[in-house]
């Protein structure tokens, strides 16, 4: 397999899971931003007979690091993960990048006729309708590293379609469950860096922080089941053991239930259609006290409304929203804007576009540009 963003923290997780089943896998080609201390040590322990970095500073930084090891090839260049996903002899691409780049490593993985292990949300939200044109008539192809979406498979395997009802996503709610939107106003950026749950990076974190990142999953449910948004409904579930829910038309509900463990979804992925025994803690029944479901406070989580709104008018809104995101995430790291400026910037950048049909990967990057121009302006405006 090639891991994509191997230096983050789907990527850590995913050579945790290969560590661990080093007898099933071998790693051919890892992925980073850049070089830095934890990529080398990555090489130095998978051998990967080829690297990819972004810069081509950071890559000749890495091959000095790695002159002992005659054997890596470092590849670099804004399209090196690119090239990695589509040239390598793997039989599986994890593209667990952060942001709307990893789009083209999506698009060049399936085109290449290799199985996908996708963490990267940006593929569907920017590109769901190219990528899902490459998997029809083999669906399998592409496998959700998500852990609601791994949780939807899970209930959905095996069960006819024209039975079920709906699907729901669960949402721990952040580190501000319970908030509301004037106290979210005042929140800092060390608060909203603390998930109660989950250890992510930054900007995945800042998403879960406004539920930007619920809508993102309502979007990529739509593409991963076929389904119309009226049947995919979000709820609060503050102990994240319950990751993913279907109802049925006769009122059965089934539940995926473990504990909140992110190399559970990855090996599924990595190992599909098996389990892997290794790794693990199973959930202890008895000492699970409650599980708690509340209902989404839209008024001070907009953006997942947001999200449902771009999602159904289709085009390319949700690329510009997943665009102007990105670019009002990073302005709240920076302290530049509050947390609840994110979705308001978000949601003026999509009042403000002409769509586009997207035919095509550049279709979908003008739009981006665009998207990106017009935040930066909004965000510099206020």
């Amino acid at each position: 397999m090639v891991i994509l963003g191997s230096t983050g923290s789907i990527g850590t997780q995913a050579l945790d899971v290969v560590r661990r089943n080093h007898d099933r896998f071998e790693v051919v080609g890892l992925a980073a931003a850049q070089s830095h201390e934890l990529l080398v040590g990555q090489i130095r322990e998978f051998l990967p007979p080829v690297v990819a970095v972004r810069d081509d500073r950071a890559a000749e930084d890495l091959r000095t690091a790695l002159s002992g090891l005659r054997r890596v090839e470092v590849i670099a260049g804004a399209d090196a993960a690119e090239r990695l996903a589509r040239d390598s002899d793997a039989d599986m691409v994890v593209n667990a990048m952060v942001g709307a780049v990893g789009l083209g490593p999506t698009l060049a993985t399936l085109q290449s006729g290799k199985m996908l292990a996708l963490a990267n949300k940006e593929s569907l939200i920017v590109g769901g309708e190219l990528v899902m044109d490459l998997v029809k008539g083999e669906p399998d192809r592409l496998v959700p590293v998500d852990s609601e979406h791994a949780a939807l498979a899970q209930c959905l395997r095996g069960e006819r379609r024209e039975d079920l009802r709906k699907v729901i996503i669960t949402a721990s709610g952040g580190p501000f469950r319970g908030w509301k939107r004037e106290e979210l106003a005042r929140a800092s950026v060390k608060e909203a860096l603390a998930h109660p749950t989950w250890k992510m990076g930054p900007k995945i974190t800042i998403d879960s922080a406004t539920l930007m990142n619920k809508g993102f999953e309502v979007i990529e449910a739509h593409y991963l089941f076929g389904l119309d948004y009226e049947r995919i409904d979000v709820v609060v579930h503050p102990e994240s053991l319950v990751h993913g829910v279907v109802e049925f038309l006769d009122g059965s509900l089934i539940a995926q239930v473990a504990s909140p463990d992110m190399r559970l979804p990855i090996q599924l992925a990595l190992a599909f259609p098996d389990r892997l025994r290794a790794g693990i803690r199973p959930l202890d029944l008895t000492q699970v006290r409650s599980l708690t479901f509340d209902a989404l406070d839209r008024e001070a989580f907009p953006a997942v409304d947001l999200a449902y709104r771009a999602g159904r008018l289709g085009a390319t809104f949700p690329a510009v929203m997943n665009a102007a995101n990105e670019v009002a995430v990073a302005a709240f790291l920076d302290q530049r804007i509050p947390l609840t400026a994110i979705p308001e910037v978000a949601a003026r950048v999509v009042d403000d576009h002409e769509p586009a049909k997207v035919v095509s990967l550049v279709t979908l990057e003008r739009a981006d540009a665009w998207a990106r121009r017009r935040a930066a302006e909004l965000i510099e405006a206020r």
